[in-house]
């Protein structure tokens, strides 16, 4: 069986942290309004070896359905020196209309839209047994669809001698939030060949916060991203170092904290810094505490040809952290009060704020940090209503966003910072004006589907009112006006976003649509 290369592998890891769109069903546009768009990453792959299993990610401009979607692969350029040939199982038609040319057509129809499609017409990367250390060409890849220009990218591929990193054991330690901990950094070359240098990379949970910043590893704030290490790893040497942690001290408790650690080549990681690149992500700045070194590490590495390690199954390890103590936190429901006459539509600015001490984190799951309920108020039809937000008739479900429903229940993003505050932005149009008409909302609804918060601090602030009333005078309403755009969560506080790790930011396309179709499924429970 053909292995897995580290992106792949790694993408694997990033699927719970991946962004979310907004929008459950997104609404596809016509064909000429869209630009494509294809990217396939560099790729640096090992003599002797299956080479890896790489495939092309597809972006869109605006959301399209794609027909007679095909791939071509020209790798010309590295003529005698790699192969590419169809991965196992795709499911794809792939056919080799001339010499180094592989063309793959997907039978059924995509969907595409601006989050893009990865994993379509997987192909396997193989170095020659003509093929030596320092190879480098130009694979070209273009797309096709009906209706749609072509499109192409051109990926640089390297064939050099292959190396097998391996990570240390799992790590598991207790720590109450706020407190400092030490967990170990280990790799063994257990290879043949000496590796010229090592890199590694992070994927941590929120509020595993680093507790030095090395001049040899990048940060995001306190979160730890990347290391690299210039020294080289003979065979069968193993090289360990101690990397200080802080628990946030807004860490949920009792709870967990999980982080994976990935090491990869020098060469593999210059590809992996292109691949972020292309979605605008960062590694992050260097620290200004000293340089992280590796004990027992040999000499400087020398500058021949590249490397690229043929075993990533064995790249990665995991630190388990157990939060223990207590320390919950208190969500608020949030209501409105809007005036306005007959025939006058009005914004009701409803949601939550987290008022803390903990920060909800559920990115690993891509779960709903809790569920919110609304009852229109009596006298009002909603007209215009948020995308994660579904009419509900008893077990009945409608189209998210569908305008015209008494009762809607409504699921938030995975992460909630406290202090944080999420809205929501329902249109009422009042048909007819009742003193104190009353809607209710209502958050940390049970629900038979992943995420939701059971463990609020003071559930008597769980419900709001929203209160509609007659404008003073009889003018036009109040509490916002207009009918909104209906399709965002607007985040307030010190933070707008979460990004969960280099590993989150390798799906940021990929696992939308998975996370997505899965909370369509979600049922409440009355």
């Amino acid at each position: 069986m053909l292995t897995n290369s580290t992106r792949r592998w790694l993408a694997g890891l990033g699927v719970a942290g991946a962004f979310v769109a907004a929008s459950a069903t997104p609404a596809f546009a016509e064909e000429s309004q869209a630009k494509l768009g294809i990217y396939f990453g560099d790729t640096t792959i090992a003599t002797g070896s299956d080479g890896k299993i790489e495939y092309s990610t597809i972006h869109s401009s605006a959301p399209v359905v794609l027909h007679d979607l095909t791939i071509r692969y020209d790798f010309s350029d590295l003529a005698g020196k790699v192969t590419v040939g169809e991965e196992e199982d795709t499911g794809n038609d792939c056919t080799s209309p001339s010499q180094n040319v592989l063309v793959c057509t997907t039978p059924y129809e995509v969907e595409v839209d601006e989050w893009g499609v990865a994993g379509l017409s997987a192909v396997q990367i193989k170095a020659t047994d003509k093929a030596q250390d320092g190879d480098v060409g130009t694979l070209k890849v273009t797309l096709t669809a009906t209706g749609f220009d072509a499109v192409s990218h051109d990926a640089k591929v390297r064939v050099g001698e292959g190396v097998d990193l391996a990570a240390g054991p799992e790590t598991a330690v207790s720590v109450a939030p706020g407190k400092s901990f030490t967990a170990p950094l280990k790799v063994s070359n257990a290879g043949k060949s000496t590796a010229k240098g090592a890199a590694v990379i992070f994927y941590n949970d929120y509020g595993l916060n680093a507790g030095k910043h090395y001049s040899n590893c990048t940060y995001v704030g306190d979160e730890l991203r990347t290391c690299r290490f210039k020294d080289d790893l003979p065979s069968g040497s193993t090289v360990t170092a101690s990397l200080p942690y802080v628990l946030g001290a807004d860490s949920l408790a009792p709870g967990f904290k999980y982080g994976e650690i990935i090491w990869m080549t020098p060469d593999e990681f210059e590809d992996f810094q292109g691949y972020l690149e292309h979605y605008d992500a960062t590694i992050g700045e260097p620290g200004t505490d000293g340089e992280l070194t590796l004990a027992q590490a040999g000499g400087k590495a020398t500058a021949r040809g590249f490397q690229a390690d043929p075993r990533p199954e064995n790249n990665g390890t995991n630190l388990q952290v157990t939060v223990t103590g207590n320390n919950s936190t208190d969500l608020e429901a949030l209501g409105a009060s809007v005036t306005g006459k007959a025939g006058a539509t009005v914004q009701a600015t409803v949601g939550l704020r987290n008022n803390g001490p903990a920060t909800l984190d559920y990115t690993r799951s891509g779960s709903s940090v809790t569920y919110l309920t609304l009852d229109v108020p009596k006298g009002t039809t909603a007209v215009t209503v948020p995308e994660n937000c579904f009419p509900v008739n008893g077990d009945e479900w409608g189209e998210p966003g569908k305008p015209g429903a008494q009762h809607y229940r409504c699921y938030f993003d995975s992460f909630l910072k406290a202090g944080d505050s999420v809205n929501l932005d329902f249109a009422l149009r009042i048909d007819k004006v009742i003193a104190n008409a009353t809607g209710l909302v209502k958050i940390n609804v049970p629900c038979e589907c992943d995420g939701g918060f059971y463990r609020d601090l003071k559930p008597a602030n769980d419900t709001a009112k929203v209160v509609v009333n007659a404008a003073p005078g009889g003018e036009g309403g109040q509490g916002g006006g207009g009918e909104g755009d209906g399709g965002t969560l607007p985040i307030t506080g010190s933070s707008t976003a979460l990004i969960a790790g280099v590993g989150a930011l390798l799906l940021a396309a990929g696992a939308a649509g998975y996370v997505v179709s899965r909370r369509r499924r979600t049922r409440f429970v009355a």
